[in-house]
């Protein structure tokens, strides 16, 4: 592991450390609320009706909605948004729509390969090839290249110049190595729950967490 690597790694964790230990936090007390608060069981069942109905359309809107407006709608709010207003809207709902639908996928997968079991060797199971496989070969190279397609200003020409050697051997491990310190507990959490309730959860944990990283957000 490269120096400077190692250096984008510590800086990662020490800008992030913060909002990864109330992301634990909110998402063991929802999971707490789930199986120790009968009074909060309507909502969960509503919610998980509500997935069973609509499918993986439901994880479409609501990742888009948890993940892309709300966050984005801050930014905004706050100012931190000053350019190009429109086309980061539909960058954030879009990219996290396309998110949520891989999300809903990987998750129906998983519990044909392991099972709904919540017993610890299938949470691991689960947990381990959602950080090691999906999060570390797609989801969070997808995402890194999106985000830097955005930080040029949607310019593909602009962009195309930071898709070099350090972009895979720096940029995109630093993302996959911040991810594991930050989701992995997260997840873990997420697959201890039903599974019409584990995208659900994921929208707003997912929510909470953006909304953090918002605050800390440097103006664009």
């Amino acid at each position: 592991m490269s120096v400077s690597l190692l250096f984008n790694i510590r800086q990662a964790f020490k800008q992030n450390w913060l909002p990864a230990f109330f992301l634990q936090g909110f998402a063991l007390s929802l999971a707490y609320c789930f199986y120790y608060v009968p009074s909060a069981l309507f909502v969960f069942n509503y919610i998980a009706a509500a997935k069973q109905e609509a499918g993986i359309y439901f994880a479409i809107a609501s990742t888009a909605l948890f993940g892309g407006f709300i966050p984005c709608l801050y930014l905004w709010l706050t100012h931190k948004i000053k350019q190009q207003i429109v086309f980061q809207f539909v960058f954030y709902i879009v990219v996290w729509a396309i998110l949520g639908a891989l999300v809903d996928i990987f998750y129906q997968q998983q519990s044909l390969w392991f099972g709904d079991a919540v017993d610890m060797q299938t949470i691991a199971k689960k947990a381990a090839v959602d950080q090691f496989i999906f999060s570390a070969l797609l989801t969070c190279p997808c995402l890194t290249v999106a985000y830097l397609w955005k930080d040029c200003h949607f310019n593909w020409q602009q962009t195309r110049t930071f898709i070099n050697r350090k972009l895979f051997v720096e940029k995109i491990p630093t993302t996959v190595i911040t991810n594991w310190l930050i989701w992995f507990p997260a997840v873990a959490i997420i697959y201890s729950m039903p599974a019409n309730i584990q995208i659900p959860l994921f929208n707003l944990v997912l929510c909470f967490f953006v909304l953090l990283l918002s605050m800390l957000k440097r103006d664009d």
